[in-house]
């Protein structure tokens, strides 16, 4: 059995989590932007299907990247450079974040729903308007075709989602992303759970005492000043590769 939350009921120790299914730690009924932010900040995260109740997750061992540790893969550092030397494409930071969850919660090839609910859209929309959630955009010809989102707090990115309309497009929102992280000195990237895909670009497990141990302590250091980036082309970042 896992704990039923009421608004403002504080979460219970990530240790309580489930075993089977991995990290199932509590349930509650609505979603908001308070409870996103407590529940970031003791290494939890949402995840749910629209017909169900909101679900709370701190799965052990926990995904993370580590920004020095991003493989920077062969075909993917020919497909930037190809298109740096091109113009082919430009990356932006927080230009329409709300049009980029959309675009992440759009039903992927062979599967019926997404797990980005609107209720979902609101909730982290309150954060980006709290300067605490953002994205990274890929624009091809002037058209978003792949980007990113996440939450941001302190020195911690926890990612939520990505999306790519064309080949290695959210490849390229990522290692722009890894690239801004390296400048803001921000070790880590939250990638919450295992895929075959991540850990093709350098992400791992580590032991989930471990990952809450670094986001007790990141997420009370200064904040990056997203402001610098917002709305610009961040684009050149990717010449470091």
């Amino acid at each position: 059995m896992i704990p039923w939350l009421a608004p403002g009921d504080p979460f219970p120790p990530v240790e309580r989590s489930l075993a089977q299914p991995n990290g199932l730690l509590a349930a509650s009924r609505h979603l908001d932007a308070d409870t996103l932010v407590r529940a970031y900040s003791q290494g939890i995260f949402p995840w749910y299907a629209e017909s169900d109740p909101v679900l709370w997750w701190s799965p052990d061992p926990r995904m993370v990247l580590f920004t020095d540790e991003f493989v920077d893969r062969r075909s993917l550092v020919r497909r930037i450079r190809a298109g740096l030397n091109a113009g082919r494409f430009e990356v932006l930071v927080d230009a329409d974040f709300t049009a980029t969850m959309r675009a992440c919660a759009a039903p992927r090839r062979g599967e019926a729903g997404t797990w980005i609910t609107g209720e979902m859209i609101d909730a982290y929309g309150e954060l980006h308007r709290r300067g605490l959630a953002h994205s990274v955009e890929v624009l091809g010809d002037g058209r978003r075709v792949g980007g990113l989102y996440g939450v941001a707090i302190g020195r911690v990115f926890f990612g939520e989602s990505m999306f790519s309309l064309e080949p290695d497009a959210s490849k390229i929102a990522l290692a722009a992303l890894v690239q801004l992280l390296r400048l803001e000195e921000v070790p880590m990237l939250d990638c919450q759970q295992e895929t075959s895909h991540l850990a093709s670009l350098g992400a791992r497990a580590i032991a989930r005492a471990q990952f809450c141990s670094h986001v007790a302590a990141a997420v009370r250091q200064q904040p990056i000043d997203w402001s610098r980036y917002r709305s610009r082309a961040v684009t050149d970042l990717l010449r470091a590769y």
